[in-house]
């Protein structure tokens, strides 16, 4: 590919500028990294588990294992790990499903949850469509403070006022289609300490979806009930195909593995189908995979911000997922972000991505995503929704090289437009 001279002396200067923060991300992936190879070794993983099984599954030595590590790499009491999730919404959908009964509340205080969750919770839509609100599952929200934190009082008054009732307290980790900062782990800590003094019985849901090994810890290592989180995001490493988890207490786990199944049957049954073996490499690769992304976004924030466009976080903060915004404010350079990175793919690079009425979102979406796997935001891709601030979601790059390389087609395309 070929770059003008501004774009590659832009780069060169960034990563000038980026070889401390660097060094950052890869303290971390080095810590995650020696984390799971360390639950490897203590769970004996042999090839012999990466054996498919068909039919109903007993007896999966492979995929057991695989349930028993993940809990301790995410520092859960259990958890189950499926490449028959097809998405996050569905797992989120599961883990949802498996904690509320009818009467329940669900309190999600971190805002809004991700537009997919509008007609799961039954917020849109037409009644009727099974939904949690069609199950006598009520809603509530709290939006975060203007500088990013809970709204601490308005929290304990909704617990304090329904806390018998309140079954769910859930947090998205991640901005999702929000223009707000992600939440620290520090963060979710600290809150999920303040619900539990309150409601005890509540329990804290967390969708971890793009946060995961950003940092050393994951929220079930703080006392968060449940943690949900997709496979072609950062823990399946760019080698899972599909699939999603769920880990936290022993207890919640249980639940949504009743909802993933059925009651009675649980984790005990579903074949892997020879899919296992791509699941361990993926963990395996994961905390590597997920600095790659986080370098990449680092550099996008430089470079963009260098271009006067606003950008969250900035290229020096630190980073709790791998989602870089861009607030483009016009459609047109939305839509020119989505082309230069779609044009700066390993696949598909010869496509023009246009925006269309995608399943499970209110507005038109355009997405750019070459990717070898459908849909997967571990390698990179951006999208956002055709409504203003016409912000932009990049995410992912599975190596940084190829990430710079998308970065540069993307910034060359937006200066097409001046």
């Amino acid at each position: 590919m070929i770059f003008s001279d501004k774009v590659l002396g832009l780069a060169a200067e960034a990563e000038e500028k980026l070889k401390e923060v660097f060094a950052r991300v890869d303290a971390i992936s080095f810590a995650n990294t020696e984390k799971i190879m360390r639950a490897f070794a203590e769970h004996r993983v042999s090839e012999a588990m990466f054996a498919p099984t068909s039919g109903y599954g007993y007896d999966d030595r492979g995929r057991d294992t695989l349930d028993r590590i993940w809990a301790d790499v995410m520092g859960a009491e259990a958890a189950f790990v499926r490449h028959s999730i097809v998405n996050g919404t569905q797992a989120l959908t599961i883990g949802l499903f498996g904690l509320l009964r009818p009467g329940d509340i669900m309190f999600s205080i971190a805002g809004k949850p991700y537009d997919t969750l509008d007609e799961v919770i039954g917020n849109v839509g037409e009644a009727g469509n099974g939904s949690l609100k069609d199950f006598g599952v009520s809603y509530m929200q709290s939006d975060l403070l203007p500088d990013g934190s809970f709204d601490l009082e308005r929290i304990s008054a909704v617990l304090t006022e329904h806390k018998s009732k309140v079954k769910v307290v859930f947090i998205q980790r991640s901005k999702g289609y929000l223009n707000r900062k992600t939440l620290s782990v520090a963060q979710i800590a600290e809150v999920t300490a303040f619900v539990k003094k309150i409601s005890p019985d509540s329990y804290v849901v967390v969708d971890n979806c793009y946060g995961e090994f950003t940092e050393t810890e994951e929220p079930t290592a703080h006392g968060a009930d449940m943690i949900i989180g997709s496979l072609i995001k950062n823990p399946g490493g760019g080698m899972a195909e599909s699939g999603g988890y769920i880990a936290g207490s022993a207890k919640a786990v249980e639940l949504a593995s009743y909802r993933l199944t059925s009651v009675g049957v649980g984790c005990e049954v579903g074949a892997t189908l020879g899919q296992t073996k791509s699941i361990f490499k993926g963990l395996f690769y994961a905390p590597h995979t997920t600095a790659q992304a986080i370098k990449t976004a680092h550099l996008a924030a430089y470079m963009f911000d260098a271009l006067g466009y606003e950008v969250e976080p900035k290229w020096n903060e630190p980073r709790y997922d791998i989602i870089q915004t861009v607030l483009t404010r016009s459609p047109e350079k939305l839509c020119a972000l989505c082309r230069g990175i779609q044009a700066g793919s390993p696949i598909d690079s010869f496509v023009t991505p246009e925006p269309w009425a995608m399943p499970g979102y209110t507005d038109e979406v355009i997405m750019a995503a070459g990717a070898f796997t459908q849909g997967s935001s571990i390698e990179l891709s951006v999208d956002g929704p055709l409504r203003p601030p016409y912000t932009a979601y990049l995410q992912g790059g599975l190596t940084y090289e190829s990430g710079r390389i998308g970065i540069m087609s993307a910034v060359e395309a937006m200066l097409e437009l001046e």
